[in-house]
């Protein structure tokens, strides 16, 4: 990952490999800004003085998820007169937002509520006297567009940002759901191969009733449509060709009557919903007003050219690479064996003292205070252990006690118990927590999921 650069003013100059950071601090010329992500400060340089390339930063949201990829665009025509693009990957980021905590906790509130009106029922209803403003989001949906746009922010604060390519996925719930579907339609057709995309990613590329991998697999209803059946992604799984003309009409339960336990391990991928496509379809507007309002150039692009672009550069499926694959990209070069920093929103702590058993009762107390030795949850550290069998050198994030014992979270992931006075602080909790991580990637090219939709220049 890339080191980015302030100059002495504090503004965005290009990012610099760790190398070259490294000797700026040996000599003086630079000073260490924040530890993660890791910024430098010129002291000797303004940013009138120095020459700046455009830099794009690619998102792909997510539910659970979202990825941020910050790369470097370099156009160039092709001997046919063809414009070609080539990105230069920067930065890989993941963002891991918690909004299944927020809404927990709603749930949770709500509960203490009810419990503390129990008795009052003579208190009149007041559901029907509040209204809500334009534009509102559940707070568990409006903390995935804030937290995007506080990295949009970040970032457009540390590097010099050009524009945003923003993927837009559309999850048709409705359409797909619709008894036919007609091929004519571009809307539908796009909603067909999302559908594909997801149930080929839900079943990991296997048939469902045998197992079979590699092989052509179709889309398969799992009631059929002639005994009541609908096309409902719920009703839906992939199947070889053998075992969906061998099922026919008949049920999953009648055709593997043989086999209970594959029969009870679909029905319980069926159980599952589409409630982080349907958060991504309840922001996704609002994210793209937010966009707007920074005033950078904005490139939208769809799921299915995500898909396309990386089955055709042969780059695994992550989060983050997903992002770098948005709009449109001819090339990705400098991916393989990049870090990248996952980003774990936490918040910035709570008012409620009490921590409740699943049951509701008090199991333990907080303490009153927010910092402790001077100190507080989420602050990063460098804690040096001289003692132990955890001696070492060590940079997290910390949650306090009272006692002064702390829990480290270090950026490679692992964590342990330390003293307050092995620790010294480097950097205030800012409501994240950051690790480092690698993606594990197959050289082998993703087999073709999608149609053609005609030949690309891909660049090695």
């Amino acid at each position: 990952m890339a080191v980015f650069v302030l100059d002495k003013c504090k503004k965005p100059l290009m990012p610099c490999s760790e190398k070259r950071a490294r000797l700026l601090l040996a000599r003086g010329r630079a000073r260490v800004h924040r530890m993660v992500p890791f910024t430098i400060r010129l002291v000797d340089r303004l940013r009138e003085d120095s020459v700046l390339q455009p830099l794009r930063l690619k998102i792909d949201p997510g539910g659970k998820t979202t990825g941020l990829a910050l790369v470097r665009e370099v156009e160039s025509v092709t001997e046919n007169g063809d414009s070609n693009r080539t990105a230069y990957v920067v930065a890989l980021m993941e963002l891991q937002h918690r909004g299944y905590q927020i809404r927990r906790k709603l749930y949770q509130r709500r509960g203490h509520r009810n419990r503390r009106r129990r008795h009052l029922w003579y208190r009149p209803s007041r559901f029907r006297n509040r209204t809500r403003s334009p534009g509102w989001l559940p707070p568990s949906v409006r903390h995935r567009v804030d937290s995007v746009a506080t990295w949009i922010y970040r970032l457009k604060k540390w590097t010099p940002l050009s524009g945003i390519s923003l993927e837009l996925p559309r999850f048709d719930m409705r359409r797909l759901t619709e008894e036919e579907v007609d091929s004519t339609d571009r809307q539908r057709d796009l909603s067909r191969f999302e559908a594909r995309a997801y149930l080929l990613k839900k079943y990991g590329k296997r048939c469902a009733y045998c197992g079979a991998q590699d092989v052509p697999l179709t889309i398969d209803h799992i009631y059929p449509r002639s005994r009541g059946g609908s096309n409902r992604l719920s009703n839906l799984t992939v199947a070889c060709i053998p075992c969906n003309q061998r099922k026919g009409s008949r049920s999953v339960s009648e055709f593997l009557a043989h086999d209970l336990r594959q029969v009870a391990s679909i029905e319980q991928s069926r159980q599952k919903s589409l409630k982080e496509a349907a958060a991504v379809n309840t922001s996704r507007s609002e994210l793209l007003r937010c966009i707007e309002a920074t005033g950078l150039d904005i490139e939208t692009g769809s799921g299915v050219e995500t898909q396309w672009n990386r089955s055709r550069l042969a780059v695994p499926k992550a989060h983050c690479l997903d992002a770098a694959c948005v709009g449109k990209v001819d090339g990705l070069v400098s991916w393989k064996k990049m870090p990248v920093l996952v980003i774990t929103a936490t918040g910035r702590g709570r008012y409620g003292r009490t921590m409740l058993d699943s049951n509701g009762f008090p199991k333990a107390y907080l303490i009153k205070t927010k910092g402790v030795f001077g100190f507080q949850t989420g602050d990063l550290v460098r804690a040096t252990v001289t003692r132990g069998k955890n001696q070492g050198i060590y940079i997290g994030s910390v949650a306090i006690s009272a006692i002064g014992y702390f829990k480290l979270n270090t950026l490679s992931g692992k964590k342990l118990m330390v003293s307050h006075r092995y620790c010294k602080l480097i950097q205030r909790s800012d409501g994240y927590r950051y690790h480092f991580s690698r993606v594990q990637y197959d050289p082998s090219p993703d087999p073709g999921t999608f149609p053609d939709l005609g030949p690309k220049a891909v660049t090695a």
